[in-house]
């Protein structure tokens, strides 16, 4: 419609008469130019119905940059000073593998950050004994002064002292750790009241702005600002990592810190960082406020944190064991063992189980599986979506309460003098196993198929495709059938160094 040949005219030019076909037509006129005029304005520009709550939602940094958020949040955060036991004493807890030992080697970038480097072991001489010292970050969380921090800033620690950003000092007692997620809450010995803040209720997108708040290298007091980089980080410090990863830039004393969205809510704690150099390259690891808030309220309520417990081992379902079990996609996770006496074994769980679902939500993986079930209350009913043979089903699991330690049996590979019977074409040679079902891997070809799917000499295959395998001549039976069914592959249940997983092996070549 063309909107200039219908636009809306002064009515003093139109010499309008009075009678209703005239006021009618007029009224006509008006409203189609109207309507043409909305239509176009709809084609060059969408105007939000409501401004304002439109640019809320957009997380936008303020104008005036993040000064009153800083003085807001700056009284909240502590600095953590960790003494020790003499160095003679901790130098040897290294020494014998019994003390803080770093999780990653010291070439490998993900080398926790903030109080190792701090300590000089190498300047104190190991039969003096004089005491060891680093420094760390935290956040007050309630007005009598709880505070959280990460538990690798005050592992061992023989006194904790917590410096405000008014430069006052205080001693402080750990009231509880938990290595698993790396937190640690402590509370400060005084009777005056502190300002806390809140952890966030709702974690964070990818794109919104983080404000990091700490006291790297002991200067105190440093503010650094940034982006949600990623969600979901699984660097290989523990069974429920699940961190953000933040560009704002942290370094050697910020652990433990916290991370704030602009509502001055603390989204994560600072724990770690990638650095092939040492210092900051921007990407930084913080655990989300979700996952410390449950593990804080267990500690300061019980001292220690009491975890959901289902009793399997599991694995990634890959393409290979997808294709296997006739899945139609390489989801979920799968059951290689289930443990005696177990709330998996109670409920009924099986060895070749496919853990689709825990309480209408996906399971992508095995630590996604992991954090759920720890995250259930011990005693409550899990609703499990699996895969039995191919067929749907729902199991009812009542959760445990996870041990203290985990007691896996090992395996006694016992040496035998039996025939080597070999299977050239899958690139081992098994022999039967004398303390056991299966058969064991004596030897394999380093180019073979076997061992490109980590097969090793010392391994024991118990099953082939469901089928359970008593000896060398049930495996050839059992590989056989495998391939006059047609399947691509064979499902092979393996014990590994005293842990049960499921391996994938073509049968084209086979």
């Amino acid at each position: 419609m063309n909107l200039k040949s219908n636009s809306i005219h002064p009515a003093e030019t139109l010499n309008v008469k009075k009678n209703k076909k005239t006021r009618t037509r007029i009224a006509l006129l008006m409203a189609t130019a109207l309507i043409g005029a909305t239509a176009l304005t709809s084609l060059a520009t969408v105007i939000p119905t409501n401004p304002a709550k439109a640019e809320a939602t957009l997380n936008r940094a303020p104008k005036q940059g993040f000064a009153d958020l800083v003085e807001q949040v700056m009284p909240s955060v502590v600095s953590v000073e960790v003494r020790f036991e003499p160095v003679a004493a901790l130098q040897q807890s290294y020494d014998n593998g019994v003390g803080e030992q770093p999780r990653f080697s010291q070439e490998n970038p993900f080398e926790f950050f903030f109080n190792r480097g701090q300590r000089d072991r190498s300047a104190v001489p190991k039969r003096h004994g004089r005491s060891g010292k680093s420094v760390g970050s935290g956040f007050v969380i309630s007005t009598d002064g709880y505070v959280i921090t990460n538990n690798h800033v005050v592992k061992n620690a023989s006194s904790v002292i917590v410096k405000t950003s008014d430069g006052e000092e205080f001693k402080a007692k750990v009231i509880g750790t938990d290595p698993k997620t790396d937190l640690a809450v402590l509370k400060i010995d005084s009777s005056k009241t502190f300002k806390p803040v809140k952890l966030a209720a709702k974690d964070p997108r990818v794109g919104d702005w983080v404000v990091a708040v700490g006291n790297p290298y002991g200067l105190g007091g440093t503010v650094t600002t940034g982006i949600v980089s990623a969600r979901g980080r699984d660097i290989g410090s523990g069974p429920y990592d699940n961190f953000l990863q933040i560009d704002a830039s942290i370094n050697k004393g910020n652990s433990g810190g916290p991370a704030f969205n602009l509502k001055g809510e603390v989204i994560g704690v600072n724990t770690a960082i990638f650095s092939p150099s040492g210092g900051s390259v921007g990407i930084g690891f913080a655990i989300p406020a979700s996952t410390t808030k449950r593990i804080v309220d267990d500690l300061i309520n019980k001292g220690n944190v009491t975890r959901g417990w289902l009793g399997v081992q599991i694995q990634s379902v890959t393409k290979d064991i997808a294709d296997s079990m006739g899945l139609k996609s390489a989801k979920g996770t799968l059951v290689a063992k289930v443990t005696d006496g177990s709330p998996a074994q109670k409920a009924g769980l099986k060895t070749g189980d496919t853990i689709l679902k825990v309480n209408g939500e996906d399971v992508k993986g095995p630590r996604e599986l992991a954090r759920k079930i720890a995250g259930v209350k011990p005693g409550q009913v899990a609703k499990m979506d699996i895969i039995r043979k191919g067929k749907r089903q729902i199991i009812d699991v009542t959760i445990g309460t996870m041990p203290g330690a985990d007691k896996m049996a090992g395996l006694n590979k016992k040496q035998s003098n039996s025939q080597v019977p070999k299977l050239a074409k899958l690139g081992i040679a098994v022999e039967e196993n004398q303390d056991g079902d299966g058969v064991i891997v004596r030897a394999t070809d380093p180019n073979g198929i076997a061992a490109a799917k980590g097969i090793r000499p010392g391994d024991v295959i118990v099953e082939v495709a469901g089928i359970e395998i008593d000896g060398p001549r049930s495996l050839k039976a059992a590989l056989a059938h495998a391939g006059k069914a047609g399947d691509k592959s064979v499902l092979m249940l393996v014990i590994s160094k005293g842990r049960q997983r499921f391996v994938a092996l073509p049968l084209k070549r086979s």
